[in-house]
């Protein structure tokens, strides 16, 4: 039952329920949000303790917390009183949950005199991306006169091992959602940890200095809710092919180059100004490259997001504006080392791409070795 649940709820309001659950091992705890059709409206969080893993049906008073739409912080009573006159905030509900391996039914009554029910479920993240690739870019020379022919600066790229990954964040990947232990227990945890070894203190507090140590860990390897990409579709053919193996590449193994119109989305739909806000997202970023000298190098561009099938909620998008934002390219695997060859005459190599040590040493690798 972990992992992000999504679906529409209706009763005295309507709009959309969404429950996280992270897998505790011998219960599950996160959180349930209720977004209002109505933007206007406050959103209302729900803290989930100790979900019993035996029992498939359950009761529960739950504490409610309604939330800012942009900064995701709790709202005081005053606050409320100022911002939504007339609007009275519940402080808790009276749940009945119903947990099945398809769905997760919810009915409530709240101290306000509100009440509704929803059915959430869970999306396809963890199973084989539905992208169907571009047909005129199958090859390595298709694509060199693809990219030739694009405007600088305007897609961003990502590049995939394996054609068949969905676009997931690593976070999700792991088969955790619940974004407000992410934010309370990792950053801070890793804050300690890497305080001391940054030249920079980062103020997490800060948005500017949150998003550059976000971007940081993830670019050593640590799991967030943040997707790597590149303003260079040939940085992304790098990173599509550098991991593979010579001598165990299958004949019909694919990688894949994603193509996906960050600028134009961002100025589509609205932008959250922090990771866990009120609503659904994916935001694009350019963080500050804060003690992250891989960053410039390799054209970074990040997106961050509280979505755990991301491809499906482009998709959504694509379905209800008319407009394409996503798109892949398939390459043959197997010319991975005409590939890496080339891109080493372009200055593309993991010298250029990872400044130091490791960086230089795998350079001297990929030249030597036909790995």
């Amino acid at each position: 039952m972990n992992g992000q649940w999504i679906g529409p709820y209706s009763g005295t309001n309507s709009g959309l329920l969404v429950v996280e659950l992270d897998d505790l091992g011998d219960h599950y705890e996160g959180f349930a949000y209720a977004y209002d059709s109505d933007a206007s409206l406050p959103s209302l969080i729900a803290t989930l303790h100790h979900v019993p893993k035996a029992e498939s049906n359950f009761a529960r008073r739950l504490p409610l917390a309604p939330i800012d739409r942009q900064t995701g912080h709790i709202l005081t009573e005053e606050l409320i009183k100022d911002r939504y006159p007339g609007i009275t905030a519940p402080h808790y509900a009276d749940t009945e949950w119903s947990l099945a391996a398809n769905g997760i039914s919810v009915k409530w009554n709240t101290d306000a005199g509100t009440s509704g029910e929803g059915h959430v479920s869970k999306g396809n993240a963890d199973k084989p991306s539905e992208l169907v690739p571009l047909q005129a870019v199958t090859t390595w020379n298709e694509f060199k006169e693809y990219a030739s022919q694009l405007k600088p600066y305007n897609a961003m790229f990502r590049g995939q091992e394996n054609n068949e990954w969905r676009l997931r964040t690593s976070f999700h990947r792991t088969g955790r959602a619940a974004l407000p232990r992410f934010l309370v227990h990792d950053l801070n945890t890793l804050h300690r940890h890497l305080s001391g070894l940054t030249r920079h203190r980062f103020n997490l507090a800060d948005p500017l200095d949150n998003a550059s140590f976000l971007d940081l860990v993830r670019h050593h390897g640590y799991p967030t809710p943040v997707l790597d990409w590149t303003l260079s579709p040939f940085i992304a053919a790098y990173f599509a092919y550098r991991n593979l193996r010579s001598n165990y590449i299958r004949l019909d193994q694919q990688v894949r180059i994603l193509v996906f119109e960050g600028m134009q989305w961002n100025s589509a739909f609205e932008r959250a100004q922090v990771l866990n806000p009120a609503f659904l997202h994916i935001t694009i970023l350019e963080p500050l490259a804060i003690n992250n000298p891989r960053a410039v190098p390799q054209q970074s561009v990040s997106s961050v997001t509280n979505i755990d099938d991301v491809e499906k909620y482009i998709k959504d998008k694509e379905l209800v504006s008319g407009k394409t934002y996503l798109q892949a390219i398939d390459l043959p695997a197997v010319g991975r080392k005409q590939v890496m060859r080339e891109l080493s005459l372009m200055g593309i190599n993991a010298g250029s791409l990872f400044p130091g040590l490791d960086g230089a040493r795998n350079q001297v690798k990929e030249r030597f070795f036909d790995i």
